[in-house]
């Protein structure tokens, strides 16, 4: 596979306490950007090299068609999508990386007997279609295309990724077939609602930040979901939790929340990201025992209380909420012996 794949799957918290670490108070309100955006800006032809079912690179064919035209305009470039006949297809890949190829259509794949992994990041694709054939698909990557619609994917019945995050969807629909599902990625569309979902039962990350989405809701038969992004969405309330209790990490970054409730079940969550929204008190984590990372940075927070039985955590972030450091350090003095960021 591609280097993408090498980041560990909760490698997003530790990225993004690493990024802190560095001062990139941005980084905290971005958390919901895919996982995976910085393996490509770190190198997509590295990852590339690993991958045993590269069909074929177009990046640079692209660079040089481009210098033929005189670049006279960027964007009727960007237009031009390739013709998928000059793709030479090799039928024994289980692995098939096409990043930004500028592929406008999906076809000419169902000669992929033995394929596994199909990544088409970064295209031009603007419908989903023509994978009937991949019955041995396993991830499905289309990564920041033009996608308008979740369609024709019923018969990927032993599909377990799927990322159609950057693309255009407004729903969330076409996936109640996919009940091998395990890892469904929707970053950054204009999704307004959870829904259609009720079958992923084997769902065991969730990820839906930088959507329009105002209420958690329709998720109570994902109870094998582990960890669930939600940030940077327009959720005024935690609730409708109460049935995830395998859930471990949960992120609501940049939310319109003002009270933390609702967790009183989750008593195996190890990370809680709820930064940058508009919390008062810290409360409501009686149960949250097993916690190890509380980020409550840049809320409405005057006192650090009710963690002193948080006694797992290992790192407390409360940055922009505190008034003075001397006032931050005495409270903290009471509290659970841990890494404090304010």
């Amino acid at each position: 596979m591609g280097l993408r794949r090498q980041i560990p799957e909760r490698g997003r918290a530790a990225n993004m306490a690493a990024e802190r670490g560095a001062g990139q108070q941005q980084s905290q309100e971005m958390m919901e950007v895919d996982r995976r955006v910085e393996s490509e800006e770190s190198g997509d032809e590295e990852g590339k090299k690993h991958s045993s079912g590269i069909v074929a690179d177009l990046s640079e064919q692209s660079l040089k068609d481009g210098e033929e035209r005189g670049e006279e305009d960027p964007e009727e470039e960007h237009e031009l999508p390739v013709d998928m006949e000059t793709i030479n297809l090799d039928r024994d890949a289980e692995d098939v990386d096409l990043n930004h190829c500028r592929i406008g259509k999906i076809e000419g794949f169902e000669v992929l007997k033995k394929v596994k992994t199909l990544c088409l990041r970064q295209n031009l694709i603007k419908c989903i279609e023509n994978l009937e054939e991949l019955q041995s698909l396993r991830e499905l990557d289309l990564y920041d295309n033009q996608i308008k619609k979740i369609e024709n994917l019923e018969a990927l019945t032993e599909l377990e990724i799927l990322d159609i995050s950057f693309n255009l969807l407004r729903n969330i629909e076409g996936v109640d077939k996919l009940t091998r599902l395990k890892k469904l990625f929707l970053v950054n569309n204009k999704i307004s609602k959870i829904e259609n979902l009720s079958n992923l039962h084997q769902l065991q990350m969730l990820e839906l930040g930088s959507n329009r989405i105002r209420a958690i809701e329709n998720i109570d038969t994902l109870t094998n979901l582990e960890s669930l992004f939600l940030g940077k969405n327009k959720i005024t309330k935690l609730q409708n939790l109460d049935a995830l209790t395998n859930l471990t990490v949960l992120s609501m970054q940049s939310n319109r929340l003002t009270k933390i409730e609702g967790l009183q079940n989750l008593v195996n969550l190890r990370e809680l990201y709820l930064s940058h929204n508009g919390i008062e008190v810290i409360e409501g984590l009686e149960n949250n025992n097993k916690l190890t990372m509380l980020d409550i940075a840049s809320n409405r927070i005057k006192k650090i209380e009710n963690i002193s039985h948080l006694t797992e955590l290992q790192e407390f972030w409360v940055k922009n909420c505190i008034p003075g450091r001397k006032a931050a350090d005495q409270e903290l003095s009471n509290s659970v012996p841990c890494s404090y960021h304010i």
